[in-house]
């Protein structure tokens, strides 16, 4: 069993639970849900997520606001449907960085998000978990163990 669980050629033919491809869509179902959100439900959104002095039902911000999912659609679209190597869940487990510091940062510092704004919070520490874990897969599946 152990063999199993460190060796990715035994897991594969062992019916692996998890998969980098799995990851990868996971990665992509989050940008699907919130960006959709985003994208149909702009004022739920600035609702919901943005603390009372932030909240606007005027046209610029809720457009902006749909831009904002329309974008994570987008990812949600290149996430679904390209095949990442372990380069690109490396590169995109560094990427979202920047995110963990704009979460704190409107959260904590200037609070624009309300405690329930920490759902992208949340949906980045998963995106971090997947990309991890997909790049620990990814690599064992190649001949380059160090990125690809």
């Amino acid at each position: 069993m152990k063999d199993a669980l460190l060796n990715p050629q035994i897991r594969h033919q062992a019916g692996q639970i998890m998969t980098a491809r799995h990851c990868q869509w996971g990665i992509a179902a989050i940008f699907w849900v919130l960006g959709g959100w985003a994208l149909l439900a702009p004022a739920h959104v600035m609702h919901v997520v943005f603390t009372p002095q932030y909240q606007s039902n005027e046209l610029l911000p809720l457009m902006l606001m749909s831009c904002f999912g329309a974008q994570a659609c987008l990812a949600a679209l290149f996430a679904t449907f390209s095949r990442f190597t372990a380069t690109t869940f490396l590169v995109f487990a560094i990427a979202l960085i920047p995110f963990f510091i704009f979460d704190y940062w409107f959260t904590r510092i200037v609070p624009v998000m309300n405690n329930f704004g920490a759902i992208d919070l949340v949906g980045n520490i998963i995106m971090l978990g997947l990309s991890i874990t997909g790049w620990r897969l990814a690599k064992g599946n190649s001949n380059n163990n160090l990125l690809r």
